[in-house]
């Protein structure tokens, strides 16, 4: 078992019912219906994602949200049942996502606006402790889609790095894509960054370069020099850019079933290995264990303590 000492990971950010559908080959004509294979209903956005792998790994966290004030309201809050009672509650819908997949394993996501729009940099400041302890570690998931916190981004960096915590990012997709205006903006706050976590395409995009190389070295300078920029690859695993080093981890082939919130789960190993005093290098593998974990399962799961041991322990032997 792990040490219970170690700091807290506070995930902030889209805490959301997600429908997921597949698996879809072309879209239907306007006016058409189609029938698919596959549905699940279950609990998600980036931040509850992650929050829920951290969970089964029982690393010490707190997800942290707001709600809204429909007939999904407890039925999501009862998914974080250690967290949802600091939740500030709006007069809103819920906000849902619908994941569509599609054969190639790509997906294309629907979400409306509902509650994660309301969130404001005050609700995560008063969900959280005055003082971090130290290691301490917020993420803040699913940029874009909170549109009044990103709007405060700002200020809400400069407020939890008086604090005292490290800052970790997950930006997500743009819904109105990279625009020079955006990036520009992104700009501003990255050197109040520890982390900044993305995919291959977010990379790329947010940079504004053409080589991933390129592209998370340039990141990794505009942070704080205390952490790098990580992009998770899929089948080709994570790379790490510092200001001094870069790495590659690559991942061992599975059975992929589902890949919607593989990138949140990455997050969740990633940061779970920093928490437990793990070098960045490894908290890579740690990232691929979990998410190799969770697109291989169907109904959806996350590795226990025990279990990404396990992986970590079969991975370490590969290296070997």
């Amino acid at each position: 078992m792990h040490n219970l000492t170690t700091p807290v990971l506070y995930v902030a950010g889209n805490i959301n019912v997600d429908i997921i559908m597949g698996t879809l080959a072309q879209w239907p004509l306007p006016g058409t219906e189609a029938m698919l294979e596959h549905s699940a209903l279950r609990p998600g956005g980036s931040a509850g994602n992650c929050a829920l792998a951290l969970a089964a790994m029982e690393i010490p966290h707190r997800a942290i949200s707001c709600q809204g004030n429909d007939a999904f309201t407890p039925w999501l809050a009862g998914y974080f049942p250690q967290s949802a009672a600091g939740w500030p509650r709006y007069a809103c819908e819920t906000s849902f996502t619908v994941g569509v997949t599609h054969p190639d394993k790509e997906r294309s996501f629907l979400s409306n606006y509902g509650h994660i729009t309301r969130l404001s940099a005050d609700d995560i400041l008063q969900q959280l402790p005055e003082q971090a302890i130290p290691g301490d570690i917020v993420l803040l998931c699913g940029t874009f889609l909170c549109s009044t916190l990103f709007s405060q981004y700002s200020t809400l960096l400069p407020a939890l790095r008086k604090r005292g915590y490290r800052i970790a990012v997950d930006t997500g997709w743009p819904p109105s894509g990279w625009t020079p205006a955006l990036r520009a903006g992104v700009y501003t706050w990255l050197p109040d960054c520890d982390w900044l976590l993305l995919n291959e395409v977010e990379t790329l995009g947010l940079s504004g370069l053409e080589n991933l190389d390129d592209a998370g070295a340039e990141l990794a300078r505009q942070l704080n020099g205390r952490g790098g920029c990580v992009a998770k690859c899929g089948p080709d695993g994570a790379r790490l850019w510092t200001t001094q080093h870069k790495q590659h981890a690559p991942c061992q082939p599975v059975c992929v079933i589902d890949t919607i919130g593989a990138g949140d789960s990455f997050n969740a190993g990633f940061l779970a290995a920093l928490c437990q005093a793990q070098p960045p290098e490894e908290a890579l593998y740690w990232g691929n264990a979990v998410a190799a974990h969770a697109i291989s399962s169907s109904p959806r799961s996350y590795p226990d303590w025990q279990a990404l041991q396990h992986h970590i322990e079969e991975m370490s032997h590969g290296r070997g």
